[in-house]
């Protein structure tokens, strides 16, 4: 639950120590609220990936298209291998002058944002997707892909513009209906409104489908159920192989990976193999889902149910004989759903879909450089900076220590991962904390009240209740999507985040809890759709809780007891 605001005086900084040293460019960086996005980027960045595939490259877009008054960029700085990301404030003057302009249209983007995304966004983005899928790469010379890249390169830019359409329409949705439930109902249980703002139809939801439906094929025949039965992926897709009815299956399933498999373990990445290069995720999904007979109708059925049961009780609280009040929620509660799987959706073409297809452009371009020698793997490349690529690629000689660069780079980066970073560094002011809105997705402001606190291991870890529900259970730590594999089902799975790619997980697991993240982050937003109890940014509890000991997870007010 939120609590009250501590006792804190303002202005509050940290500019580095012995333990977490910070090297800053100038006095005005230290001056901005930088904080660690775990949501996004939990683990140690490439340089590649830093350079060319960062969301952040496009928020200069965000706050011109919108006129946005709550900042008017968004940077990104790597400390000690981490991302760290902070919002730049508008002039006070010309944020008061913007704000009856953002008002004016945000509202046409509520109104406009899905018909835009069905007929003409989400065509534009399949249309690039066809065109870089499509690609002769085998054959393609060096300087052919480096244009491609180029070529990619925009399309990544355009497509991450097309997400903050995409964004901040279903924000603002989301906004007027809390806005009409609470001038014409009254306050109500958060959780009731988290009950009904959920999807029911998204890329999400068709990816568990299609999971689904290749586990029904297995269960129906009984030479698949065999082959099924061996212990691990590869010994299963091995003993495909051997028989018509699995060659078969594995032409199903190149169907799915075509459709769903273009999503790696941390989407905000290059560097990690997607499902699409390696199925072994898929492999081990069906397994799960042959394990404990998962239901896609029946799964779908409860959320629907749950969620329609939650949109009457709202409307039982209208006030009799107030025609205009329901008229004005119901309307405002239409467009919130019709806006829900623009989440899931632009994860999957966007976060996911597009980065992927950015890592197939640089590997293939990796791969032309191993043929020449430049490189010892095809990976190697995602340690390089994108203005040695082009070095490498056209001069060699300009770049001849190239491969003792990416050695060194993938030590740095395996080195970092011991470092554990800080929440927070640079300047917490008043304007970050509270008026800023974009970091209550990682749980801000309580997680900064909470960083100031002593870190001590407790039998009793509060974390930011995120899916409503009280479970008791076994803890299950996963520091990897792979780590997964291993569930058995009916575990409470504690991992530091959750992605997308992680959504097969949640077929799996009756309760959630996560180090990092807000009430609006992947995780809470998924746990609700799953109906499964949630606790997220806790900050330490893939240090404290044990695979095997007993825990309590309290969905409704961010507990977590360790039982034992």
């Amino acid at each position: 639950m939120a609590q009250e605001r501590p006792d804190v005086q303002l202005p509050v900084t940290f500019f580095g120590d012995e333990s977490f040293p910070v090297e800053w460019e100038s006095e005005e960086e230290k001056q901005l609220f930088w904080w660690w996005d775990d949501l996004h980027c939990p683990n140690p960045l490439s340089p590649m990936f830093f350079e060319l595939g960062g969301w952040w490259a496009t928020c200069a877009y965000l706050y011109r298209r919108f006129g946005a008054p709550f900042g008017r960029d968004w940077k990104a700085k790597l400390i000690n291998g981490y991302l760290f990301t902070a919002v730049v404030p508008r002039d006070p003057k010309e944020a008061e002058e913007l704000a009856p302009y953002y008002s004016m249209v945000m509202p046409v983007y509520a109104e406009k944002g899905l018909e835009w995304w069905q007929k003409r966004l989400r065509p534009e983005i399949e249309r690039n997707f066809e065109y870089l899928d499509t690609y002769p790469y085998e054959t393609a010379t060096l300087p052919e892909l480096m244009v491609l890249l180029e070529d990619a390169i925009d399309i990544q830019e355009r497509h991450w513009r097309i997400h903050w359409i995409l964004n901040l329409s279903q924000f603002q949705a989301s906004l007027d209906f809390q806005t009409a439930v609470r001038e014409v109902i009254g306050e109500v249980d958060p959780t009731l409104l988290e009950r009904i703002m959920v999807s029911d139809s998204d890329r999400n939801w068709d990816a568990v489908h299609g999971l689904w439906e290749l586990k029904e094929r297995v269960k129906r025949n009984a030479v698949l159920t065999e082959a099924f039965s061996k212990e691990t992926p590869a010994e299963i897709l091995a003993e495909l192989e051997k028989t018509a009815e699995g060659r078969e299956f594995l032409r199903w399933l190149d169907e799915y990976k075509r459709e769903f498999g273009h999503k790696a373990l941390y989407s905000h990445e290059y560097i990690y193999p997607t499902w699409y290069e390696n199925p072994a995720p898929i492999i081990a999904a069906i397994q799960g889902y042959l394990q404990t007979d998962y239901s896609y109708p029946e799964a779908i059925q409860r959320l629907r149910q749950d969620r329609d049961a939650a949109i009457q009780e709202l409307l039982s609280k209208i006030p009799p004989g107030d025609v205009r009040g329901r008229e004005r929620v119901e309307a405002a509660l239409h467009r919130v759903l019709q806006m829900m799987p623009l989440t899931p959706d632009h994860h999957f073409y966007i976060d996911q879909g597009t980065f992927a297809r950015m890592r197939y452009v640089l590997l293939a371009i990796g791969r032309r450089l191993v043929e020449s020698g430049l490189l010892d793997q095809p990976d190697d490349v995602l340690f390089l900076r994108y203005h040695e690529l082009r070095v490498l690629a056209a001069e060699p000689s300009n770049l001849p220590n190239a491969k003792e660069l990416v050695r060194q780079r993938r030590e740095a980066r395996e080195r970092a991962f011991a470092i554990r970073p800080r929440d927070w560094v640079g300047t917490a002011s008043e304007w970050a904390l509270f008026q800023e809105p974009y970091k209550t997705l990682w749980g801000y402001p309580q997680r900064f009240f909470d960083s100031l606190k002593p870190r001590e291991v407790s039998q009793r870890i509060e974390g930011i209740p995120a899916s409503a529900g009280v479970i008791e259970g076994t803890a299950f730590v996963a520091k990897t999507l792979e780590d997964v594999d291993a569930l058995k089902g009916g575990e409470i799975l504690v991992c530091r985040m959750t992605n997308p790619a992680w959504v097969i997980a949640f077929t799996k697991i009756a309760g959630l809890v996560t180090d990092s993240g807000g009430q609006l982050s992947h995780p809470a937003v998924v746990s609700r759709e799953f109906g499964i109890p949630a606790v997220v940014g806790t900050g330490v509890a893939t240090q404290v809780i044990k695979t095997g000991q007993r825990i309590r997870v309290n969905g409704s007010t961010g507990v977590v007891e360790i039982l034992g």
